[in-house]
């Protein structure tokens, strides 16, 4: 889906597109990026004018790029909210697949996984809780 840009670098207005996606839940936290290859077919733009619209998100802390793995909403609160006294807080730890999980990745129960929680409080109480998982690389 093409986006207007009146006026504004091609790469801005992607950016802004996506930001709002991450902002309004579209994109959850923690959740992974389209990859660049639909985001050119989505947007009909180029591969250097995505990487810059990402670039723009990553500066603003929206995302987070992993090499090899890919861009994810960063885990913090929404932006643009009036907070008083939230704050997010991320943790990433290694845990072993249960079999639930081991059925999502198809591995084998007990296969390591890294799980990122994130909690959001707003004056000490819990507002959500986000868990994510991805497999160990043995290069970590």
């Amino acid at each position: 889906m093409p986006t207007p840009h009146y006026g504004q670098p091609r790469y801005r207005a992607i950016a802004e597109e996506l930001r709002e996606r991450i902002e309004s839940g579209a994109i959850p936290p923690g959740a992974l990026l389209p990859t660049e290859s639909i985001l050119t077919a989505e947007f009909r733009a180029s591969r250097g004018t995505i990487r810059q619209a990402i670039a723009v998100l990553r500066e603003a802390a929206l995302v987070v790029t992993e090499h090899g793995r890919g861009t994810y909403a960063s885990l913090r609160p929404k932006v643009g909210r009036a907070v008083t006294g939230g704050r997010a807080e991320a943790r990433p730890q290694e845990v072993a697949a249960d079999p639930e999980l081991a059925a999502l990745f198809s591995v084998e129960v007990g296969t390591a996984l890294v799980e990122h929680q994130s909690i959001d409080r707003r004056d000490g109480v819990v507002q959500a809780v986000v868990r994510t998982y991805r497999l160990l690389r043995p290069n970590q």
